[in-house]
């Protein structure tokens, strides 16, 4: 059985950046009409309850016919998730530290313009999916995936994660994706995105 990860932080821990309401409804309704909606579907498929998440969503294009969009979408939807929540804090580090700041900065010149860039893509990739910071080789790399797509699948190891669904930020900035995305680095972790690293 695949379970969503626990949320390390109260619903409020957030704010004012992301709201308790929306935290609430995205991890305790959306996270997990994910996790229910794939563990429904591997019920079915015995051989393939013993696989972890990364297995199933790194694989699934190998998977059962009648599996791979239920992985590709629900088994997405969970560990994306994971990720998401996993890299916010309440009391985060605010800035990359050691190899993972020698990337950014070799790659795009500075925090700043990595961030800018990011920001483009976040806002850039039409309707629902994510911006992502990967693993790329030896270097790191930004790429958006729509829907629940992840990375991984590509042979890209996600480091970062935002979540540009609208159930991720509309009961708060409505149409205004932008301000979400600027908001958000005030809750990014740095330190959590370094132990991905």
């Amino acid at each position: 059985m695949i379970n969503k990860m626990k949320l390390p932080y109260a619903y409020d821990a957030l704010e004012p950046h992301i709201d308790a309401q929306t935290v609430e409804i995205h991890y305790e309704k959306h996270h997990q009409t994910y996790a229910d909606n794939l563990n429904k579907a591997l019920e079915s498929h015995p051989d393939h309850k013993d696989k972890s998440l990364e297995e199933l969503v790194k694989g699934y294009k190998e998977l059962p016919s009648e599996l791979q969009t239920v992985v590709r979408n629900n088994g997405g939807g969970v560990y994306n998730h994971d990720i998401y929540w996993a890299i916010m804090s309440p009391d985060a580090r605010k800035e990359p530290e050691g190899k993972l700041k020698e990337a950014i900065e070799k790659k795009w010149g500075s925090l700043d313009e990595f961030k800018a860039e990011f920001k483009k893509k976040a806002l850039g990739q039409f309707g629902s999916g994510w911006a992502w910071l990967v693993k790329d080789g030896d270097g790191v790399d930004i790429v958006s995936t729509p829907n629940q797509d992840n990375p991984i699948t590509d042979g890209k190891e996600p480091l970062l994660g935002i979540d540009v669904w609208e159930h991720a930020y509309y009961l708060k900035y409505q149409n205004k994706r932008a301000d979400y995305v600027d908001s958000w680095w005030e809750v990014l972790d740095w330190a959590k995105v370094e132990e991905r690293m």
